[in-house]
């Protein structure tokens, strides 16, 4: 803990840090809002799904589409625009009635114009540490992003079922303006530029690194999000337990995240941490007792936020500095496409054979991780001693005051 708060105490980390958590919280409340939302003004979930299924189609493809706009027009200038138009999207569906067809054309445009804080913020990193803090720092981030997942839904539900969901749709938009604009704001966001890439859209994912974390990426958040699902129908929607066991699986990730954060980054790291995740949801899948779920996915979650941190260390030391933001988002997208799926395999299974169908297909999406992570092993840098920053472009770059 000292490595931290020696890290905290580096100029601007702990405020960038703290920005972008508040800029990424609505990440964790915008679909449970408009899943209730939508709901309630229409009487169905099947439309609900449908208006749902449209915002992550879109933050699908924006993610390294607006992450390497940023190294087109600058960082402020990208998320000033899309924070601009998000926020008006999601403020008219909250307070504007309108046909089925119409919401779905708003999430869609909500999802496509998501600002793309995370790309951005890692792509600073790099340019606020020296490089034996890089990988502590990435380690911290990944756990720290724990607090969206324990905080936001939570707060959303209540303001929801409490308030209303018009209210809790305006609570996103407010949160997402005040993060937003303090995240643009720091300095540190003025002073970094990202250089113009001069290769064609996508043709980083040619990079193994960048490549694998996508793919484990998918693999990672989809056996999270079937555990979600699993959870979800084992204790029911109004189950206190149902909350209190998700929460333990992100205290799990958030513990492991700041007790590995500063052990050295081998290529063998991942599928040990992959391994741990595996593990505990292997043995979640022997019983749905209570305590039992609560210790196995407590044991998978120590697993997830060191995984994550393998995840951005690899890209960033694999990458040029200009290509950074969108490999980023190419990983964004494998892990929202890996949600999307993780969820839809798991609902199948619930159906099917019971609660337990979802914790078996974590455990395989987890499985599947762990297995590309040792075939693939020579794929992963080893970061061990070596600095974890971006590869630096050629040309000169001038900077941003």
């Amino acid at each position: 803990m000292a490595g931290y708060r020696d890290l905290l105490r580096t100029p601007g980390v702990a405020r960038i840090i703290a920005a972008q958590l508040t800029a990424r919280l609505p990440s964790g409340m915008t679909s449970l809002a408009v899943l209730l939302h939508i709901e309630q003004v229409t009487g169905s979930y099947g439309a609900a799904g449908l208006v749902l299924a449209a915002t992550s189609v879109g933050q699908a493809v924006a993610g390294p589409v607006t992450s390497r706009w940023m190294g087109l027009w600058g960082m402020r200038r990208v998320l000033s625009i899309t924070l601009a138009i998000c926020a008006t999207a999601i403020a008219t569906l909250a307070l504007v009635e309108m046909p089925l067809p119409a919401y779905m054309v708003l999430g869609l445009v909500a999802g496509l114009s998501t600002p793309p804080i995370q790309s951005a913020v890692r792509t600073i990193y790099p340019k606020m540490v020296n490089s034996r803090q890089l990988t502590p720092l990435f380690s911290l981030d990944a756990s720290l992003q724990e607090i969206i997942w324990i905080i936001a839904p939570v707060l959303v539900t209540f303001v929801a079922t409490q308030i209303g969901t018009v209210e809790a749709l305006i609570l996103i938009v407010v949160i997402l303006v005040g993060g937003g604009l303090w995240f643009i704001l720091s300095p540190e966001v003025g002073r970094v530029r990202i250089p113009r890439s001069r290769r064609s859209i996508g043709k980083v994912l040619a990079k193994p690194p960048v490549l694998l974390a996508t793919v484990i990426g998918f693999l990672l958040i989809g056996g999270c999000a079937a555990v979600e699902a699993g959870v979800v129908a084992t204790f029911g929607h109004s189950g206190l337990e149902a909350g209190l066991v998700l929460a333990v699986f992100s205290i799990g990730s958030l513990a492991g995240g700041l007790g590995f954060g500063h052990i050295p980054i081998g290529p063998w790291a991942m599928a040990r941490r992959m391994g741990i995740f595996t593990l505990g949801l292997l043995l979640a899948v022997v019983s749905l007792d209570v305590w039992w779920l609560g210790g196995t996915l407590f044991l998978a979650g120590i697993g997830i936020a060191p995984a994550l941190a393998v995840l951005f260390a690899m890209t960033s030391a694999s990458v040029k500095f200009s290509e950074t933001a969108e490999a980023y988002g190419w990983i964004g997208t494998g892990q929202l496409i890996g949600a999307a799926a993780g969820s839809a395999v798991a609902g199948f299974l619930i159906d099917g054979v019971g609660p337990q169908g979802a914790y078996m297909a974590a455990a395989a999406f987890a499985g599947i991780g762990f297995l590309v992570a040792v075939v693939f092993v020579r794929g992963f840098p080893d970061l061990r001693g070596r600095d974890a920053s971006p590869i630096p472009d050629t040309e000169p770059v001038s900077t941003i005051t």
